[in-house]
């Protein structure tokens, strides 16, 4: 290959693309690390408060996204009931990946989150129409099987760290159910509606279930708290990567 057709290769529109979607998705891991740290941290600090950790980025969402989408004037694109049922989804598998810090080790937590995959790829096959490569499937297969052989290990085939591994590891798998839901939701929503609409009623409907369900479960938890400076940035470096998280994600979908 000539330097010309080189150079001309590193000009062209799509390698730029590919660039950009690759930083992204580095972005996208690094907050994903951080929110996993955090999350670790703040169960080892031994507080159990999976919906207040929640919390607070659906506010940071509301407050951001749904400032600018009010200073549009404009009406929702997609009925608020959608919204609603996207909020849920969401707080519960933040929920139940959250609350499987208390007896899983950070190492299988994030790991088993990635069952998000496969959960997803069959759901946007069904409800999106999507399409796979054989090439797809085999890297999908791959992942499973791997994740396998970590459920395996903390079951009791090589012992897992935590009080009760095989417990988060199950609470993990669940809530990566609510998130490809979610995911599905949001991919769809983003690809034909807006970006600044979605992520501001996820923030909205975010908030207001998890209130909800803080009130009803979690109350006797929070009076229980010892606030400490450590907690306090725990809780901090949760909302700033999540928040990130959910700012960088429709970037990645669209």
């Amino acid at each position: 290959m000539s330097w010309c057709n080189l150079n001309g290769c590193w000009r062209s529109q799509k390698t730029w693309q590919t660039i950009y979607l690759l930083f992204l998705g580095q972005v996208f891991s690094f907050v994903l690390a951080l929110g996993s740290f955090t999350s670790s941290l703040i169960a080892d600090l031994g507080v159990d408060a999976p919906l207040t950790q929640a919390l607070f980025p659906y506010f940071f969402l509301a407050f951001v996204y749904g400032s600018i989408l009010l200073s549009r004037r404009q009406g929702l694109l997609v009925s608020w009931y959608w919204y609603l049922l996207l909020g849920f989804v969401d707080v519960q598998g933040n929920y139940l990946v959250n609350k499987a810090y208390q007896f899983s080790s950070i190492t299988s937590v994030t790991l088993l989150d990635c069952w998000t995959i496969p959960w997803v790829m069959g759901l946007s096959w069904f409800f999106l129409g999507s399409r796979y490569s054989l090439w797809r499937l085999f890297g999908a297969a791959i992942c499973i099987i791997g994740l396998g052989l970590v459920f395996l290990s903390d079951a009791g085939v090589g012992g897992g760290d935590g009080s009760k591994p095989l417990l988060g590891d199950v609470l993990v798998i669940a809530g990566t159910i609510f998130y490809a839901m979610s995911n599905v939701g949001e991919e769809f929503c983003v690809k034909k509606k807006n970006r600044i609409e979605v992520v501001a009623m996820i923030g909205v409907y975010g908030f207001l279930v998890s209130a909800v369900e803080i009130s009803i479960v979690e109350l006797k938890s929070l009076e229980s708290i010892e606030w400490s400076t450590d907690l306090i940035l725990a809780f901090a470096g949760y909302a700033v990567s999540t928040s990130m998280f959910y700012t960088v994600a429709p970037f990645v979908l669209q």
